[in-house]
């Protein structure tokens, strides 16, 4: 036990002396391996799990469902869900913060990746709201909050992270996403009209759309619609697995934006960008597995586990306090940062206290949600401080406040009532 403490604080300590997440867990898994078991052994851990990550046939979902993020966000879809969201109710007061959180929702169902989501949307929306006297704080908050969708309404990366690392279904963890994902929505929909009614002035009531022109916007968004039926529906259905689900999407996303005239110039950027992501997260897998074997063989997961069970601790006091450690750490830590480092420790606590591994990834998701709108490093706020760089963060930052509670609100209501992550996986598996 001591001996994992120190390792979890070495950890810790490179993250923070700004050293790469992968490399520091690899480094940290590494020496303590050595240390514990030998620098033979620690070699030949290093040759296993290195083949076994990145031969790994499930890790062949995340270049594609990344492809296919991108190869939507090239192909100006973005824009399209806005302008229809827009249509239907950017005439309220509040409406376009409104439909720049269905956007949000929308094109995260055909994305994956919240930064994306954050900085597609924040291009799109900010400038529309800015036009129409929306305050500066309203407006960024929203893009930033509504980003974080990207990682829970499925396609996920970070759903797949989690499945890899916990051996979880992806189809399961895909399907028990939807319904935190539409709470989500309308969590953040009521923040937005709580900002509203306390400051009218922040979101002026916008023109009407004809009929005309909400059929027309209605038109153009069918693609997103259709891609999202595909790929979805051929895994709930048990058609294709999700990593096939993934090569469809990607297809089918390219086919797209080359209807849209993507030039061959995007087209290399894209794939560029997706080889990068790519090789990103493949580098803070392994990282995470080297750094998991290590903390395996120090029996700390065991330990820990065999002692909250001697204990008077009931059980949802133990994810009471796995709610909490997560939330002070996305204060400092990115999201994939915390996910990789703490499943080793919390992962096994939960499956022995009894809890769905399904569920228990999805309370994680949402925990890591929560983390990328909290300052001081959310990182979502950082990312629309990039798109917008004439906004101060300390502007940005005044108006999370309602979408922060929202999130703790949708947290606490799917740790008490779990039946609201797992009843769709349960219709479909």
């Amino acid at each position: 036990m001591l001996v994992a403490s120190v390792g979890f604080l070495c950890a810790f300590a490179l993250i923070f002396l700004r050293v790469p997440v992968a490399i520091a867990l690899a480094v940290v898994g590494f020496g303590g391996f050595a240390i514990v078991n030998g620098f033979t052994p620690a070699l030949s851990m290093i040759t296993l799990v290195t083949s076994g990550s990145t031969m790994s046939y499930p890790l062949a979902v995340i270049p594609l469902f990344i492809l296919m993020g991108n190869f939507v966000a090239g192909g100006g879809i973005s824009a399209q869900l806005y302008r229809a969201a827009q249509a239907f109710i950017g005439h309220w007061r509040g409406g376009l913060a409104l439909a720049t959180i269905v956007s949000c929702g929308g094109f995260a169902a055909v994305c994956g990746s919240s930064v994306a989501t954050a900085v597609t949307m924040g291009k799109v929306c900010i400038p529309s709201m800015r036009r129409y006297g929306y305050s500066e704080s309203l407006s960024t908050a929203t893009v930033a909050a509504g980003g974080t969708l990207g990682i829970l309404i499925p396609p996920s990366v970070i759903m797949v992270v989690y499945g890899v690392q916990t051996q979880t279904h992806i189809g399961k963890l895909f399907a028990a996403g939807l319904l935190p994902g539409l709470i989500g929505i309308i969590g953040y929909s009521l923040a937005i009209r709580w900002t509203v009614f306390r400051k009218p002035q922040s979101a002026p009531a916008a023109e009407r759309s004809t009929r005309a022109e909400k059929m027309s916007a209605l038109m153009n968004v069918w693609p997103v619609a259709a891609l999202f039926v595909l790929v979805l529906g051929g895994i709930y259905t048990g058609y294709f697995t999700a990593t096939e689900a993934g090569g469809i999407g990607a297809i089918g996303a390219l086919a797209f934006a080359l209807f849209r005239g993507l030039s061959l110039t995007a087209l290399l950027d894209i794939l560029k960008d997706s080889v990068q992501t790519t090789a990103v997260l493949f580098a803070l897998i392994l990282g995470a597995t080297i750094f998991g074997e290590f903390i395996n063989l120090t029996g700390a997961d065991r330990a820990v586990l065999a002692l909250v069970s001697n204990s008077s601790f009931p059980p949802w006091l133990v994810v009471l306090i796995i709610m909490l450690i997560y939330v002070l750490l996305g204060c400092v830590l990115d999201s994939l940062a915390m996910i990789l480092l703490t499943l080793p420790m919390f992962f096994p606590i939960i499956i022995g206290l009894g809890y769905d591994p399904v569920w228990f990834g999805i309370f994680v998701v949402m925990l890591v949600e929560l983390g990328l709108i909290t300052p001081p490093i959310g990182m979502n706020l950082f990312v629309l401080s990039s798109v917008a760089p004439d906004i101060r963060l300390k502007t940005i930052i005044s108006g999370i406040l309602p979408f922060i509670v929202s999130d703790i609100c949708r947290i606490l209501l799917v740790a008490f009532f779990p039946i609201i992550a797992l009843v769709l996986p349960n219709l479909f598996f």
